[in-house]
Parts: C-alpha cells; sequence; structure tokens
C-alpha cells in the first residue's frame, strides 16, 4: 500500500517589520491573518478524501508543524503540496527537498495553477485546475509508476459539486484548530481585477448539494461537538433560493458560523433572517473603499462595485439589524486612490456603524487581471517577488501618491482604527443598535451570545 503525505503551506506573515511590530499591540488588525492561519486545508482534505483507503495511507502536515522536527519525514511514496501565494517559495524548497530524497511531489492549488511552469521546476507533477477531476488520474499514475508533468483540467472549472467527496477531517488534531471550513459554493459572478479567489479557476458559478453540506457539518460534529465554520466561498447567497434551503437545515445544527457575501445579501429580509436563526455571526464583505472614484473599474463586467458605492451604508445597517455583524473590507492605494483615501475610509467606518474592518493594500496576484496591467504599465516593484503577497506588504508604484505616502497613510489608519478606543466603540455602538432593532430576538440563543460578547 503507498503512503501519501498532504502537506500544506502555513503561518503567513507580513514582511514590513513596522507593521508587524504594530500588530502586536493591535490584536484586531492581526486577528483575521491568524484565524485564516489556524484553518485547515480543505483543498488537500478534499483530495484526501478522494484516495481510496484500501489502496493509499495517507497522512495530513501542516508545514509549520513538520519544521518542529528534527527532519522533514521522507517516508511517503507521494508528497502534494498546496500552498498560500506569500508562500510559494518556502514551498518550491519543500518540493525540492522532498525530490531529492528521491519521493515523487504533485503540486496544485490556485497559486500554482497560476504559475504553472515556475512551479513545475522544482516538483513533479503540477495540476492546473480544480483538482478533484484529476486527482484520480494522479493517483493511477502514481500506482504504474508514470507521473505526468502536467494535468490539466478540460474544460477548465467543469467540476461539478454534486460529486463533491467528503474531506477527510478526521485526519486532523481536534486540539489544533479554532474554525473548520466547508466550502457550499465556488466561483463568484463579479469579476474584480485583483481577485485571486476560486475564480481563477472556473468562470462558473456552482453550488453544493444542501445534504452534502449538511453530511459534511455531521461528519465535523463528530470530532467538534461545537465547531465554529468557515464557509470557504468566495460569495455566498448568490442563489438565494439555494441559500434558503441550506439556512434551514442548518438552523437545526446548533451552529456559529461565518462567510464571505456582496451587499446584495441586504436586499432580502426572509434571507437575513434565516441567516440569523441559523447562527450566522458574521459576514465580510468586500467593499475595497468608500470613494466612488477608487472604485471605478474594480470590478471588470460591469462596474458593479462602483454602481453600489451609494449603498454600502443602508446594506451595512440593514444586515446588522438582524445581529450579523459586518466584516468591511477596504483596500487602499487603488488607482482613484489619493492620500485623502485614508479620512475618508475612517469616516466611512465610523458614520457606518460596521462592526468590524480590515484594511489591506492592493496585492499583485499571479494570473489576476490587476497583476497583467501593473506588469504592462511597469508598476511592479520587484516582479515575481511572491513572498510579499500577503496584502500587508506594497509591491507596485501607486497611481495617486508615493510608495512611503500610502506607508505611512496606512499605518495611521490602522492605528486609529484598531485603538482600543474606536474598538470598544465600533462593539458599543452595535449593542446599543440591537437593543432596539425590530428585526432582532427571535433567537434568544443568537441574542444572548451577542449581546454577552
Amino acid at each position: 500500500m503507498k503512503k501519501i503525505g498532504f502537506i500544506a503551506m502555513s503561518g503567513v506573515r507580513a514582511h514590513n517589520e513596522e507593521l508587524t511590530k504594530l500588530g502586536l499591540t493591535l490584536p484586531g488588525f492581526v486577528d483575521r491573518n491568524r484565524i485564516i492561519a489556524s484553518m485547515p486545508s480543505l483543498g488537500l482534505l478534499t483530495l484526501a478524501g478522494l484516495t481510496p483507503r484500501d489502496r493509499f495511507e495517507v497522512e495530513y502536515h501542516e508545514i509549520a508543524d513538520l519544521r518542529t522536527l528534527p527532519e522533514l519525514p521522507t517516508d511517503f511514496n507521494l508528497v502534494a503540496i498546496s500552498t498560500f501565494t506569500a508562500q510559494f517559495y518556502e514551498a518550491c524548497d519543500v518540493a525540492d527537498h522532498y525530490r531529492s530524497h528521491g519521493v515523487p511531489v504533485v503540486m496544485g492549488g490556485i497559486t500554482v495553477s497560476s504559475l504553472a511552469e515556475q512551479s513545475k521546476e522544482f516538483c513533479t507533477s503540477v495540476v492546473i485546475g480544480e483538482g478533484e477531476p484529476l486527482w484520480p488520474e494522479v493517483l493511477n499514475d502514481l500506482e504504474r509508476g508514470s507521473l505526468k508533468p502536467f494535468y490539466v483540467q478540460s474544460p477548465a472549472g467543469g467540476f461539478d459539486l454534486r460529486d463533491a467527496p467528503m474531506p477527510r477531517f478526521d485526519l486532523l488534531d481536534p486540539d489544533k484548530y479554532n474554525r473548520i471550513t466547508v466550502q457550499t459554493s465556488r466561483g463568484c459572478p463579479h469579476r474584480c481585477n485583483f481577485c485571486a479567489s476560486s475564480i481563477l479557476l472556473t468562470p462558473h458559478y456552482k453550488v453544493k448539494p444542501v445534504e452534502k453540506v449538511i453530511a459534511e457539518i455531521h461528519e465535523i460534529k463528530k470530532i467538534w461537538p461545537r465547531p465554529f465554520i468557515e464557509f470557504a466561498d468566495d460569495n455566498s447567497f448568490v442563489n438565494r433560493e439555494h441559500y434558503k434551503r441550506l439556512m434551514r437545515e442548518l438552523a437545526k445544527e446548533n451552529l456559529r458560523w461565518f462567510t464571505e457575501t456582496d451587499v446584495r445579501v441586504a436586499e432580502d429580509d426572509e434571507l437575513l433572517a434565516l441567516m440569523r436563526d441559523a447562527g450566522c455571526q458574521q459576514v465580510l464583505i468586500g467593499l475595497e473603499s468608500p470613494r466612488r472614484a477608487s472604485l471605478d473599474g474594480v470590478e471588470l463586467k460591469n462596474n458593479w462595485k462602483a454602481r453600489r458605492a451609494d449603498t454600502y451604508k443602508e446594506a451595512i445597517a440593514k444586515v446588522q439589524s438582524y445581529g450579523v455583524t459586518v466584516n468591511g473590507c477596504f483596500i487602499v492605494g487603488l488607482d482613484g486612490d489619493t492620500t485623502e483615501a485614508f479620512d475618508d475610509v475612517l469616516t466611512f467606518v465610523r458614520d457606518s456603524g460596521l462592526y468590524e474592518v480590515q484594511v489591506t493594500f492592493p496585492t499583485a496576484f499571479p494570473g489576476t487581471p490587476y497583476y497583467h496591467q501593473l506588469k504592462r504599465e511597469g508598476r511592479i516593484l520587484r516582479d515575481k517577488a511572491w513572498e510579499l503577497c500577503t496584502l500587508f506588504d506594497i509591491n507596485f508604484q501607486p497611481r495617486g501618491m508615493s510608495v512611503a505616502e500610502l506607508q505611512s497613510g496606512f499605518l495611521g489608519l490602522v492605528k486609529q482604527l484598531y485603538s482600543a478606543e474606536e474598538t470598544q466603540t465600533r462593539r458599543r455602538r452595535f449593542k446599543q443598535m440591537l437593543r432596539t432593532s425590530p428585526n432582532f430576538g427571535r433567537s434568544r440563543r443568537h441574542e444572548t451570545q451577542l449581546l454577552a460578547a
């Protein structure tokens, strides 16, 4: 029986020393990064779920854990590696190490699919596209001793989530993770120029059947009786009727959960009420900027975000009136930004009543339209410096300010946004709003959790 090691790269940190030091005194600033780093690789667990147990032995490891050993274990017949962009070169070093010990290595995922030729220099095989339809072929070729250099999905993005396997959650250490991921959809109807999510793998928005999602949650609850679930979706609730069915089933599970969506979720009161009663704690919404000029051209299909800018505050108020907090995400340094953008973000956050906020730099992830734009315009400071793709490092020449102005303005903004006073004010205003909201209180469990937070 052959043995496969699934290795997830973990532990991403910003290279900017001043920002890293600042994060040590502002927990809210780094909290989201820590949460991401503490979640397992759902992609690798899914491939493990596709691996026949009667033919293969499998292990799941985080690279951070393996680094604590005297040396990386090499008792594998195959190693499969998934990585964040910022750790691409470290992933290549790990792959090179295993190849030097005679262990074939397969690399895949969004970043690797976008950097296929560069990845192939360090590994045996590259999986390009969605992994599920290609993994059985990889396993068959491994048993035959004839792994191909590239496995390319055709047509791109064609995998049907109705065929999704059960991820191997049982491979995880129950004490290690504070959140577990479940994917309910893949893709996004928008095409934001900076987005490095699953739209790079599939042009289609597709949903996983409700019964499969609930089955995964039941499997998780065998290990974590009261888990916190993060739905690994680029944009939940696009198909509203589907998600209303899912919400009704989730309401039976006594869960707390988080997901990402867009401002259209505020248009449907029935959906918001179902989300509230199903245990939704927070939605992350990519607002990007409060400035219409900065949003212009960010969404490439029909300038959707610029056209929605005037609805932002109303949407935030509506969602939060149901007891579901909004984490508003902003990008400072967009092409329409000037040095006034920092004050504009701070003012918007204060006026909108946002419960939580995340601020990042524009980041030229490989394969994105934004990367290709900056490359054409000669505005990338260090090409192929993928280790700087952390969202908190600058690797481009801004259009409306200098690099130094962007850096200093960002630092000043986050110092204010994540100060104890600002954070406490946001929390207090939210709780005050809930006490008079007509949309809150039907779920007594949810009400108690939020008001006690």
